[in-house]
């Protein structure tokens, strides 16, 4: 079944649409019928939007995911996951027997929800209001790097419309002017626990949109000819197009159709195989849609020297947060590299990579969650973002970082002004969960520099380093402590002070390192030999490191860090050590209390993480 795209589509185009969605429903059935799970209704209610769509109008060569021209189709309602299955079977990209017997099934590329386990699909979705926000980061590189002429498909759900994330990324779309992004927005009415927030008001649907800087196409989404106008219209606008499609959940099975109680429930085997019977049962249409535009191969990527990092006189005050700029503006050398911020870069000093290179540089404003979802998008394209914004700011976004793991996207983050040490901003502006939270996001790196050497190398590593890799900076001015070209490997560590007859372990990460310094001096004059062990990589840890410190001081640590207790720098260095034989006797330096304004120092030692608790601590252990 091969269909393009033309200008009025005649009665017998009609009836071979018609023929393949009513295939889309069916098989939507029956697989979830036969996993026993999943949401055939909200599946139902979008198969004739898809069938137009892949037909008619979407540009993709099933055979070469890759292909550079190819169109995106992101599913942001991902619990739709039986029609985007359906749609690989019918385009012969997956068979019927992987698509029957495995579809959530435990090893199964067919996972409940979509991840790019799937070649044809670029991020995991699932996580309402997810999907849209990356189209948007897709659509940047197409219409601003790329400069090719692929369009960016979002399916979205009624139900993610009430999502905040959706319309950050209306309004991101609409101030880019992004004419390669259209949503389509299947409003069926009925979500999982009833109707909708709107429901069928589909004018007020389309006032919101306008208000973004959008243009609102609103059809009957069981119309195929209007469905196929309305495409059309989107593919040639000059602007982001949202097609508001009225439809109905469960279209095409009478038991179910528009009624509440059935989200996320497969049919019963008599219900389904009177549905596929009613559907006018099994079909093997085969669709091959249009083909992308034949576009330039991409150049192979030149022969680059190493990024010239940036050079500080040792002893000098500087911020680390100053060094993420410097470096991060060295890094511009690659054509790869791009940033993107939080409408704070005067202050993550991501300002300095826009000024070089405003034509990678993209800002999102205070919109957090399309912040990280823009980056995802960006890193789809193969670029690598690099996104800041303040690290209490981050928790905004957390579930987008957390989706961009299950994504596999390989991005870098930085969160500035974090910890009691910013001063007098006060708690509000005070990231002291970010480790923890990042820690525990899968196969994430953890970065906290104590100096600007080491921050520019742990940046610079950053950009080839696999999945989610996240650097804390530090707001205030502190000596640069290390050598211009010394090594910072991740999953490393930096010995200060040391010896062999060392009474007690000293452990920081960024600002605690210069207390932990401090307070080895003030030991030093009390007779205690004290080891200074500065922990720039939390996550890797270098756990040699430890094991060594344990040995050589009868295992007395001190651990100190400007976060809170739970899940940062001493979690992870006792979560190391659990499983030793030996004793080790940990003091744990934290934010315990909620903090207030104040200087660096008052503040550090209202928490007990400043120079005397640490001292105290340590003649405590010895």
């Amino acid at each position: 079944m091969t269909m393009e795209a033309e200008r009025t589509l005649g009665d017998e185009e009609v009836t071979r649409l018609g023929e393949l969605a009513a295939q889309l429903r069916v098989d939507s059935i029956r697989s979830s019928t036969r996993a026993g799970s999943g949401h055939p209704t909200s599946s139902l209610s979008a198969a004739d939007l898809m069938a137009v769509l892949i037909a008619r109008h979407l540009r993709y060569d099933w055979v070469n995911p890759p292909t550079r021209a190819n169109d995106h189709l992101i599913f942001s309602k991902g619990h739709a996951s039986p029609l985007l299955y359906a749609i690989l079977r019918a385009v012969g990209a997956i068979s019927e027997q992987e698509l029957m017997d495995t579809y959530r099934q435990l090893g199964s590329r067919l996972q409940g929800h979509p991840t790019p386990a799937l070649p044809w699909v670029d991020v995991a979705t699932g996580s309402l209001g997810q999907g849209l926000p990356v189209g948007v980061g897709i659509a940047l590189a197409g219409q601003y790097l790329d400069h090719l002429p692929f369009h960016v498909w979002a399916l979205c759900g009624d139900s993610e419309m009430a999502e905040g994330s959706i319309w950050e990324a209306l309004d991101k779309a609409g101030h880019y002017g992004l004419r390669n992004l259209t949503a389509i927005v299947d409003v069926n009415r009925l979500g999982q626990r009833g109707p909708t927030e709107l429901e069928w008001d589909l004018d007020t649907y389309r006032r919101r949109v306008e208000a973004f800087g959008c243009h609102p196409i609103v059809v009957d989404g069981h119309d195929l000819v209007a469905i196929d106008e309305a495409f059309g219209q989107a593919r040639q606008a000059t602007g982001p197009t949202v097609v508001l499609a009225r439809t109905v959940k469960g279209k095409g099975v009478p038991e179910v159709e528009n009624k509440p109680g059935w989200h996320g429930k497969p049919l019963k085997p008599d219900v389904a195989e009177r549905a596929v019977q009613a559907l006018g049962g099994v079909r093997q249409i085969r669709v091959s849609g249009p083909r992308p535009e034949p576009v330039p191969p991409a150049g192979k990527p030149s022969a680059q020297q190493p990024p010239e990092l940036p050079r500080y006189e040792k002893g000098a005050m500087v911020a680390t947060r100053n060094a993420y700029g410097d470096a991060l503006r060295a890094l511009g050398s690659r054509p790869e590299v791009v940033a993107l911020d939080g409408e704070v870069s005067d202050s993550t000093r991501a300002d300095k990579f826009g000024e070089a290179y405003p034509d990678r540089f993209f800002e999102m404003f205070i919109a957090e969650q399309q912040l990280v979802a823009a980056a995802v998008g960006l890193q789809v394209r193969g670029y690598r973002p690099f996104a800041a914004t303040f690290a209490a700011f981050l928790s905004r976004a957390y579930d987008f970082i957390r989706m961009a793991a299950i994504s596999r996207a390989d991005l870098a983050l930085s969160g500035s002004h974090a910890g009691v040490e910013i001063g007098a901003d006060g708690p509000s502006q005070m990231g002291l969960e970010d480790l923890a939270a990042l820690r525990a996001v899968q196969g994430s790196t953890v970065l906290y520099p104590s100096d600007a050497v080491s921050c520019a190398a742990l940046v610079a590593g950053m950009a080839d380093r696999k999945g989610i890799a996240y650097l804390r900076t530090t707001r205030g001015k502190y000596p640069v402590l290390y050598d211009n070209g010394e090594d910072f490997p991740i999953g490393g560590s930096k010995l200060l002070r040391a010896g062999k007859d060392d009474d007690v372990a000293l452990v920081g990460a960024g600002v605690t390192v210069h207390n932990c310094l401090a307070a080895a001096d003030e030991l030093a004059r009390e007779g205690i030999k004290a080891r200074v062990v500065d922990l720039y990589s939390v996550k890797p840890l270098d756990r040699q490191r430890l094991l060594d410190a344990v040995r050589d001081t009868g295992g007395r640590l001190v651990v100190v860090e400007d976060h809170y207790p739970e899940g940062g720098l001493g979690s992870a260095v006792l979560e190391s050590l659990a499983d030793l034989a030996e004793p080790v006797r940990v003091a744990h330096l934290a934010v315990r209390g909620l903090p207030t304004s104040g200087t660096s120092t008052e503040l550090m030692d209202q928490a007990g993480i400043g120079v005397n608790a640490i001292v105290s601590a340590a003649r405590a252990l010895c």
